[in-house]
């Protein structure tokens, strides 16, 4: 049995340790914070209301399923899950919001009822995507990445035309759909995903699949539910979570991690899975001459969004809003561009907004709404309590605007969230959010390795590595940082018998 140190008690590392404790390890997980989940960390406040600090959207629910089959459990054994519907709500002006149906024949019936022959064109679409999704789901996202050898396989290679990873998802939707309305709802996952539209692989109209075929769910209780579940797989096998535990130093004796200075205190490990930012871990936490990368691969390197959020308690019920209401009420391209091509705060921002009171009793006191309110922005900007506020009266002033009614007076709790607290709470490089964008030249083997090159026992996981941002992938992540360690740890116990 081996000891092993996971900074971060995100996804990535939650999953991770389930995963290294089941194999019969000694596993002892890291977190800063005083309260374990990453950015999916939940806080209370005393008036009544439950936030969920970060993801909002429960897509891809096999993956989850998956997680929790591997440990002999079901979601249901942790927490319930709700299908939305409607899925979400987009704004595109006054009086004009498109309500997006969980079921697909009524989707294609609102499709065809905005663009005539596009029902039978979403047909077609979706055929392709679910062949990405399973393809990408089921085989890809589960490839370490280490080798463009992984990737060798028959099956693989014939269907690489059709996984579409050399080409442009703008093009590729243009390709069924014309109206802008269309455009727009096939495109926003990509937003979030790390790029312009033209820069993304189409291989992700894998995430219109996922989203608008398989459904949009809710955990009822908040992801802090899904969070729990989690690490009580985890305990249940002898994993042993640290809060208020600050990693400080990984030490290095004979090119091997041999502690984790935690606290200012050593603790002794057989090999370390960091699950924290990735940046971070190699600048702060490793000697230079340890390191996969250095700075200037950083710089280079392109992020996705950061975010405004505010966390709002409203002492009424707002009747015309849904659990999703996404703001495409101005310019996709242009609001893209301030976060991509020149980053700087939005003229005219598009901005989204949660309220998971619609569908759940437990996170608002009764007859209040619970409100998050959330506009990507490109990371590193400047963040101030001014700036903050000013992009809070725009969002507000338009939201009471689509919901005809008064908001901003009925607000009896309010926090807000950005850059600067990404970097404070997370160690995020620039703020960002959602780690990595999905560009072409970031996909697979081109993403930071989840290996050390030269400290063989150090591996990382999370949205700064394989596969990719978003929580699903933060899972299946962990499950690869695991497999990869056991493989190392048995080959070295192999060799020590020898």
């Amino acid at each position: 049995m081996s000891k092993i140190a996971i900074i971060g008690s995100g996804f990535s590392g939650i999953s991770a340790a389930a995963y290294l404790s089941t194999a019969g390890h000694d596993v002892h997980v890291f977190e800063k914070n005083s309260v374990a989940g990453g950015r999916a960390r939940q806080f209370n406040t005393d008036s009544g209301y439950l936030f969920d600090m970060g993801p909002s959207w429960y897509w891809m629910p096999g993956v989850f399923e998956k997680f929790f089959n591997d440990f002999g459990f079901s979601t249901s054994d942790f927490y319930e899950l709700k299908l939305l519907n409607p899925s979400f709500d987009v704004v595109f002006g006054k009086n004009d919001t498109m309500s997006v149906p969980e079921n697909f024949e009524q989707l294609c019936d609102l499709f065809e009822s905005i663009e005539a022959g596009s029902a039978a064109r979403l047909v077609s679409f979706m055929n392709e995507a679910e062949y990405k999704y399973k393809t990408g789901i089921e085989n890809l996202v589960y490839k370490p990445g280490l080798s463009i050898t992984e990737y060798a396989n028959i099956d693989l290679i014939k269907g690489a035309i059709r996984l579409q990873v050399f080409s442009s998802f703008s093009e590729h939707v243009r390709k069924y759909f014309s109206h802008p309305k269309l455009i727009a709802l096939m495109g926003f996952p990509v937003l979030f995903l790390g790029a312009m539209p033209q820069d993304t692989p189409a291989l992700y109209s894998l995430m219109n699949y996922a989203g608008l075929k398989l459904g949009t769910w809710y955990p009822i209780g908040g992801f802090g539910k899904v969070i729990d579940g989690m690490i009580s797989v985890a305990e249940k096998n002898g994993a042993v979570f640290h809060l208020d535990a600050t990693a400080e130093k990984i030490g290095i004796e004979e090119n091997q991690a041999r502690y984790l200075m935690v606290n200012g205190e050593k603790f002794l490990c057989d090999a370390v899975i960091a699950s924290a930012d990735y940046h971070h871990v190699e600048s702060k936490l490793l000697p230079s001459a340890y390191r996969n990368y250095r700075e200037n691969y950083w710089e280079k390197k392109t992020f996705a969004p950061s975010c405004l959020i505010f966390y709002l308690g409203i002492n009424k019920k707002i009747k015309s809003l849904n659990h999703h209401t996404l703001f495409f009420d101005e310019d996709l391209d242009q609001h893209s561009k301030d976060i991509y091509k020149k980053p700087q705060w939005p003229a005219k921002p598009l901005f989204y907004v949660c309220c998971p009171s619609k569908s759940d009793d437990h996170v608002a006191p009764k007859g209040h709404e619970n409100i998050f309110l959330l506009m990507p922005i490109a990371p590193g900007l400047k963040d101030t309590e001014e700036i903050r506020e000013k992009y809070f009266q725009i969002m507000i002033s338009r939201l009471e605007n689509h919901t005809k009614e008064k908001i901003l007076a009925h607000i009896d709790f309010k926090r807000s969230y950005c850059v600067k607290d990404f970097i404070s709470d997370y160690n995020s490089y620039k703020g960002n959010a959602y780690g990595l964008a999905n560009t072409l030249m970031q996909t697979a083997v081109l993403k930071p390795k989840l290996r050390n090159k030269k400290v063989r026992n150090i591996f990382y996981t999370g949205q700064l590595t394989v596969p990719g941002p978003g929580v699903p992938p933060s899972i299946i992540s962990g499950k690869i940082a695991a497999e990869q360690l056991l493989k190392h740890l048995n080959k070295s116990n192999l060799e020590v018998t020898i």
